[in-house]
Formats: structure tokens, C-alpha cells, sequence
């Protein structure tokens, strides 16, 4: 099986570094044009530079700021005014982590405009190109959070939930166009993100950030951390043809950390 996504385009967001990054990459090397979006022209453009291009294919990239949900609409009507967009990837930075008990009322609201509203935007946005194509790719990286909430992630936990739930209902709602929504719940990741969870872990014990790492990874039956390729390969998957009848599922990609099926 060879996944060939030429002639198609992809917006993928928070793509300058992480996971984000790798799916963009993977994804161009796929075959497809690249639209990166973040709000750091500079990483853009480094990001921008370092994308594969085996079909010599005109990579592009767009400023956006997700903490500003209603610039965001003007930012969308300008990518469709100029590109139609065959697959999106809403991707954004979690929330801080700490305990749900201490929890600020707004941290929940930002988190809430960051991940849902902004997915929502975006997904309004784009659907009617995507129907009239009658074929899409939504693809969401939440956590895998949305099955068994993690320790110490109380708003990220609260907010991934909700985000997953849109995602089947949207699911349920697109099917009928040829556009499918899934979500890949990546688990612990090397990103800087995953640096800044074992600090905090380390601190709120207080025990070195070598023991704290080493008890992430007593949990994970595979024994290691993934590599940000890892979730990217399951995007590419889920935006070929070959998932074209696999919709409004979670796909954990965790090393089987996650003790559900």
C-alpha cells in the first residue's frame, strides 16, 4: 500500500514544530500541498523551507492566532478565496497542566475558544469546498485523554472530551459527502510539551525529572516515548482513500498506554 495524496491540499495547524510539524511533513512527502498555520512567521517560514516537495509542489503558509477566534474567519475566507482545501488537521498546543480543583474558571474559556471554537471555524469554513468535491479529511489530534482522563491535565482533560464529541458529531453529520472526522489521540510524545509535563510532574513530587520521566514510561507496555512521526503516519493513513470508509473513530497512537480498547 502506497499512500499517494497528490492533487490534494492540506491545511495543517500548529505546524511549525512537534507533531504538528511531522504530519505537515509526512503529508507533503505524501504527495500533497502543504498550507502551514501558526502565528510565528519566522518558524513558519523555517518550517516552510524544510517541506518535501517530490511532486515539486507550491507549499504555502498563513498567520493565525487561536487565542483571537473571530481574526481567524477572515484568515479562512482568505485561504478559500485562493486554494481549495482537501484536508484539514486541527492541531493546537494543550492547555497548561495542574489539577482540575485549582483551575481558573477562565483557563477553561481559553482552552475551550483555542481547541473547539477554532476547530469549529475552520471546519465551517472549508466544508463547502469539501462538498462540493463530495470528499474531505478532518483529522483532530486531541489525546487520549477523550478515553481515560490523565493525572494532573484537569482543563486539558475537560476540553479534549468535549473536542472529541464534536468530532463524532460532525462525523455523523458529513459522512454523507465523502468527508470523514477522525481524531488520533497521540500519547506521550517527544515534544517540547512532553518536557514541560515531566517538569511540572517533577516539581508538583518533588523528585528529579530523570524519576518522573522513568515513571511516564514504566506505564507505556512498548517502554519508550513515540517519535512525532509516529501520529503523522496515522494521519497520512486516515487522509488517503484507503480510510475513505473509516469515520468518526478515535485512533490512539500510545505505545498501548491506554488501558481501554
Amino acid at each position: 500500500m502506497i499512500i499517494d495524496l497528490s492533487g490534494k491540499t492540506a491545511l495543517v495547524c500548529g505546524s511549525t514544530q512537534g507533531i504538528g510539524n511531522a504530519i505537515a511533513t509526512q503529508l507533503a512527502a505524501s504527495g500533497a500541498t502543504v498550507c502551514l498555520l501558526a502565528r510565528n512567521e519566522a518558524t513558519l517560514q523555517v518550517a516552510l523551507n524544510a517541506l518535501p516537495a517530490p511532486n515539486q509542489q507550491k507549499h504555502f503558509y498563513t498567520l493565525a492566532d487561536f487565542s483571537q477566534p473571530e481574526s481567524l474567519k477572515a484568515v479562512v475566507a482568505d485561504i478559500t478565496s485562493k486554494h481549495h482545501i482537501d484536508i484539514l488537521i486541527n492541531n493546537t498546543g494543550g492547555p497548561a497542566s495542574g489539577p482540575i480543583e485549582e483551575a481558573k474558571p477562565e483557563q477553561f474559556l481559553m482552552a475551550f475558544q483555542q481547541h473547539l471554537i477554532c476547530n469549529q471555524i475552520l471546519v465551517q469554513g472549508l466544508i463547502p469546498q469539501m462538498k462540493i468535491k463530495q470528499w474531505g479529511r478532518i483529522i483532530n489530534i486531541i489525546s487520549t485523554s477523550v478515553k481515560i482522563p490523565l493525572k494532573n491535565l484537569g482543563v486539558s482533560n475537560t476540553i479534549r472530551g468535549a473536542v472529541a464529541s464534536w468530532s463524532k458529531t460532525m462525523a455523523n453529520e458529513l459522512g454523507v459527502y465523502g468527508i470523514t472526522v477522525n481524531n488520533i489521540l497521540p500519547g506521550a510524545t517527544n515534544t517540547e510539551r512532553l518536557q514541560t509535563i515531566i517538569m511540572n510532574n517533577a516539581k508538583r513530587k518533588n523528585i528529579s525529572e530523570e524519576i518522573a520521566r522513568e515513571e511516564m514510561l514504566h506505564e507505556i507496555p512498548a517502554g519508550r516515548f513515540a517519535n512525532p512521526e509516529e501520529p503523522a503516519y496515522a494521519a497520512a493513513f486516515l487522509a488517503s482513500d484507503f480510510a475513505a470508509y473509516i469515520n468518526g473513530i478515535n485512533v490512539p497512537v500510545d505505545g498501548g498506554r491506554t488501558g481501554s480498547l
